[in-house]
């Protein structure tokens, strides 16, 4: 038999949960046990998003959306309401850094201004991230489908914070993302440089695209 040490295992616990309430909490889909998350986006002219998800679980969050879509490239809008289930694939907790891979799945309606009625939509997609307290990327993969459209945002994001920080205070991160739409939403590839600043449980970026329009994420968790 094995034994192991109790005063071991305290600080190994303890030293990973200061590393959680250490990294900087960008956007995810589920931020901790027993939380809610709140996420908001407005791109001028593109995309609009609001979410709601609760975790019972650090690994699994429900919730629901809405999504509007206004392509810059032809006369054609959705407006999609769906519920979610997210689920945390895998995590690693490694020395001064963590990694995630999130996926999720739902159900909504949707309507649009080139088809009659509503639509039962399909919601499906996934989040890789890295992070430390310095360094931050990801890629994320959100595709809506249903039988009058298929659309699909890839979202890439690098950031960077020219000082470290502790969980309660104020962090500033510089974010360069690139993001890609399908379904004749967006010719090219949309960029945007960003400003995030985080502090505790709630983050706010605001930022411009290469096109000249604003663009502005936040996310509460609490």
């Amino acid at each position: 038999m094995f034994s192991v040490n109790s005063s071991l295992v305290r600080a190994g616990a303890g030293g990973l949960l200061a590393l959680a309430f250490t990294m900087p909490a960008h956007s995810k889909p589920i931020a901790f046990a027993n939380g809610t998350t709140i996420m908001l986006e407005y791109g001028a002219g593109t995309m609009e998003e609001a979410q709601a998800f609760y975790a019972p679980y650090y690994w699994l969050s429900l919730g629901g959306g809405h999504l509007r879509l206004d392509s810059d490239a032809v006369n054609r809008s959705r407006d999609i309401s769906y519920l979610r289930v997210n689920y945390l694939a895998h995590r690693w907790n490694l020395d001064d850094a963590q990694a995630n891979v999130f996926a999720w799945g739902g159900l909504g309606t949707a309507t649009g201004n080139d088809f009659r009625g509503s639509r039962l939509d399909c919601n499906a997609g996934f989040q890789a991230d890295y992070e430390t307290r310095r360094i931050y990327a990801s890629v994320v993969s959100d595709l809506q489908e249903s039988s009058a459209y298929s659309h699909r945002v890839d979202t890439l994001q690098l950031g960077f914070a020219p000082y470290e920080h502790d969980y309660q205070d104020l962090a500033t991160w510089f974010v360069l993302q690139g993001r890609e739409y399908t379904g004749n939403l967006h010719r090219g590839t949309e960029w945007a440089a960003l400003i995030r600043l985080f502090k505790g449980g709630a983050w706010i970026e605001v930022g411009v695209t290469n096109a000249g329009k604003p663009q502005i994420m936040a996310m509460f968790n609490f």
